[in-house]
């Protein structure tokens, strides 16, 4: 068990390291996604850079990835503690790709995928439970990129995810898990490549403003007005979106 254990472990980052939007960016727009908008190697950022068309597999095959390693790791007959090592190192190779020197997205869909599996595959929850907590967490999300700060309700969604796990599944592993999931989400977000800064915000600040809305500069208009100055200066993107 301990070497199949490790081999999932190594299979969970390298599936999680595939870059499938810096890929889709380059065969679609011959682009290199980490130039454009916020430079963040996921699903969001390619639709912003190219179309519904590209990104809708991307975003498909990322929640994949955490569906498909745990119910891996589940099916070899490994517990939920293990299961969620393997769902954690699917997160990290995504968030930190090996393929890309480690400069990869947030994982937040892959993080969605392993946080639905691991319940369902154990009987931690009913399918309406998850559809419901799965309804909850997306409505913070939507709402709030309806008011154009959908990074923060993405925080707060995170944040909440080890809260609902305990309420919902009470299984220490799992919500120990959840709280890891979201410890990822911070971490990355704190030491991501930043596309714009601002030099008048103290340390403090901008600490901040990467925690709760994943950019150095709170302010979206001002930042996106920065971003779209520096697009310009790299050219079009390729075919018009569609």
């Amino acid at each position: 068990m301990g070497f199949e254990f490790g081999t999932m472990i190594a299979a969970g980052y390298l599936l999680g390291s595939v870059p499938t939007s810096y890929l889709a960016a380059k065969w679609s727009r011959g682009i290199d996604i980490r130039e454009y908008g916020s430079g963040n190697v996921g699903a969001s950022n390619l639709l912003s850079a190219t179309s519904k068309r590209v990104a809708a597999p991307v975003f498909l095959f990322d929640l994949l990835k955490g569906w498909l390693i745990v119910w891996v790791a589940w099916r070899l007959g490994m517990g939920i503690t293990e299961q969620v090592v393997v769902g954690l190192a699917t997160i990290g190779g995504h968030n930190w790709p090996v393929f890309l020197r480690f400069r990869g997205g947030r994982g937040v869909v892959t993080t969605m995928g392993v946080a639905l599996i691991i319940p369902l595959l154990n009987n931690l929850v009913s399918w309406g439970a998850v559809i419901l907590i799965t309804v909850i967490l997306n409505a913070v999300v939507w709402v709030s990129s309806f008011f154009k700060q959908g990074s923060l309700g993405v925080f707060i969604a995170a944040a909440g995810l080890p809260l609902v796990s305990w309420v919902f599944a009470a299984s220490p592993p799992f919500t120990l898990g959840c709280f890891g999931m979201f410890l990822m989400l911070v971490i990355r977000r704190l030491t991501a490549p930043q596309p714009v800064t601002s030099s008048s915000l103290s340390r403090s600040q901008v600490l901040l403003n990467r925690i709760l809305f994943d950019r150095d500069i709170r302010e979206k208009n001002v930042w996106m007005s920065r971003v779209r100055e520096q697009e310009k200066k790299k050219g079009p993107t390729g075919d018009n979106k569609k």
